[in-house]
C-alpha cells in the first residue's frame, strides 16, 4: 500500500479526495477497490486522490476529526464529507450522484466567470484562478498553522511553569539561607569575642568547646555553599524537576538536628514533642539538603499551627524492605478532608490562612522534592486531631 508520506500538494482538480488508511490488509484492499471504482467512471475532469497513512500523519486524522479508518474525505467541492467503515465503495456509489451535481455546479461557475486580462488586474473582472478553492494545499496549511499555534501555546505554558518553579525555589532557598548564615555568624562572633589578640588564645573557652564552635561554623558554611550551588543550578536549568544527589541518610538523626534548631519556637509555645522512631529504622536513599527542607517546612508548619501547650508527633515506620515512611503531626486545626489534595497545589491557601504564612507556602515544593525521589506525600488526621503529614522515601540499598 503506497500511503503518502509527503506534504499535501496543491491541486486545482475539481474533485479532491483524501483516503485515510492504516497498515491492516483490509485497508490495502479498500484502496484497490476505491481506485478501481473511480477509474471505471471515466470522468471528463481531473480527480485528485491522496492516500494517507494515519500512523505516519496522525495530525491529519485529528484535523479531520476521524474516528475510524479507512475513511474517504471529500474536501472539494464543499461541503466536506466523510465516508468511513468497511463499505466505502457502497457508500461512494450512493453519494456519487450528489457529488457529481456539486462538481458540475462548480465547473459551471468557473466557466461563467470571465478571465482577468494579464495587463489589467483592476478593471472589475474576477480572475478564475482566484476563486476560493478548498484545496489540499489550503487544508495542509491550516493544519500546519494549527499545529504551530498548539506548539507555541505549549512552549508558553512550559516557560511560565519554569519561571514560577524557579521563583519558588529561589525564594525558598534564599529565605532558608538565613538559618545557617545566622548560626555561622553567631559561632564566629563567639570566637571573636573570646579571642585575645595579645596572647593569641581564646579566653573563657575550653579547647573542646572552641573546636566544637569552629566545626559548627565550618558545617554551616558548607550548608550555605550547597544551597548557593542549588540556587545556581536551578537558575540555569530548563525544566521543573528538582535536582537531587541522593546519599545515605538517617532520617531520625536529621529530624533531631532540625528540632534542636527549632527548639526556641517549641519552648515559646510550651509544646510537647512525642517521638516514635524505631532504633532500627533503615537509612534512606535521598538528598539530605532537599529532605532537610521538607522536614523544616513540615515541622515549622506544625509548630505554627499547634496552639500553646499543644503536642507534636514525629514517627518513623519501616513499611517494606524498600520503603520508609516518616510522619509529622500536630494538635492544630488540621486540614479539611475536601482540601487534603489541594493543599499541595501551587499557591493554594486555605481560607482561614489568608492572613498568615503556613500551609500552601511550601507544600507544593515539598511534593516536588518527594516526587523527585520517587516517593509519595499526603496528609490526613493526626491522633491529636491536627494535620498528619506523611512522606515515603526509598530505603538505602545495602
Amino acid at each position: 500500500m503506497q500511503a503518502s508520506q509527503k506534504p499535501l500538494i496543491n491541486s486545482e482538480a475539481p474533485l479532491q479526495l483524501l483516503l485515510f488508511v492504516d497498515e491492516r490488509p483490509k485497508s490495502r484492499l479498500q484502496v484497490q477497490q476505491i481506485r478501481s471504482y473511480l477509474k471505471q467512471l471515466q470522468l471528463e475532469y481531473d480527480l485528485s486522490l491522496q492516500v494517507i497513512d494515519v500512523g505516519e500523519q496522525p495530525h491529519l486524522a485529528e484535523h479531520f476529526k476521524l474516528v475510524a479508518t479507512p475513511a474517504l474525505v471529500k474536501i472539494h467541492p464543499e461541503p466536506r464529507q466523510v465516508l468511513a467503515g468497511s463499505n466505502i465503495v457502497s457508500q461512494l456509489k450512493t453519494w456519487w450522484s450528489r457529488w457529481q451535481n456539486s462538481i458540475e455546479s462548480y465547473l459551471q461557475l468557473q466557466h461563467e466567470l470571465p478571465e482577468i486580462p494579464e495587463n489589467n488586474q483592476s478593471d472589475g473582472y474576477t480572475n478564475k484562478s482566484h476563486i476560493p478553492n478548498n484545496s489540499l494545499a489550503i487544508s495542509s496549511e491550516i493544519i500546519q498553522l494549527s499545529d504551530e499555534v498548539f506548539r507555541l501555546k505549549q512552549e508558553k505554558q512550559q516557560l511560565q511553569e519554569q519561571l514560577l518553579f524557579k521563583e519558588r525555589i529561589i525564594s525558598m532557598l534564599a529565605h532558608d539561607l538565613r538559618n545557617p548564615l545566622t548560626a555561622a555568624i553567631i559561632a564566629i562572633d563567639t570566637l571573636q569575642t573570646n579571642f585575645n589578640c595579645e596572647t593569641g588564645e581564646f579566653e573563657r573557652l575550653k579547647p573542646t568547646l572552641t573546636a566544637h564552635i569552629l566545626n559548627h561554623a565550618r558545617t554551616q558554611t558548607k550548608v550555605i555553599e550547597k544551597m548557593i550551588t542549588d540556587l545556581l543550578q536551578v537558575g540555569r536549568g530548563k525544566d521543573t524537576k528538582i535536582p537531587i544527589s541522593p546519599t545515605k541518610i538517617a532520617l531520625g538523626n536529621l529530624c533531631q538536628e532540625i528540632l534542636e534548631e527549632l527548639s526556641e519556637s517549641c519552648k515559646a509555645k510550651s509544646l510537647t514533642i512525642k517521638k516514635d522512631i524505631p532504633q532500627d529504622l533503615p537509612y534512606v536513599y535521598a538528598d539530605s539538603q532537599w529532605i532537610r527542607q521538607v522536614l523544616i517546612n513540615l515541622l515549622d508548619n506544625a509548630i505554627k499551627y499547634t496552639p500553646p501547650k499543644g503536642t507534636l508527633i514525629i514517627a518513623g515506620l519501616h513499611r517494606t524492605s524498600q520503603k520508609v515512611q516518616f510522619s509529622i503531626g500536630d494538635s492544630g486545626p488540621g486540614i479539611p478532608e475536601e482540601n487534603r489534595d489541594r493543599v499541595f497545589e501551587n499557591h493554594f491557601r486555605l481560607e482561614r490562612d489568608q492572613a498568615k504564612d503556613g500551609y500552601g507556602i511550601g507544600l507544593n515544593l515539598c511534593q516536588k522534592i518527594i516526587l523527585a525521589h520517587y516517593g509519595q506525600i499526603w496528609v490526613d488526621t493526626a491522633p491529636t486531631g491536627g494535620a498528619w503529614f506523611h512522606f515515603i522515601l526509598p530505603v538505602y540499598p545495602n
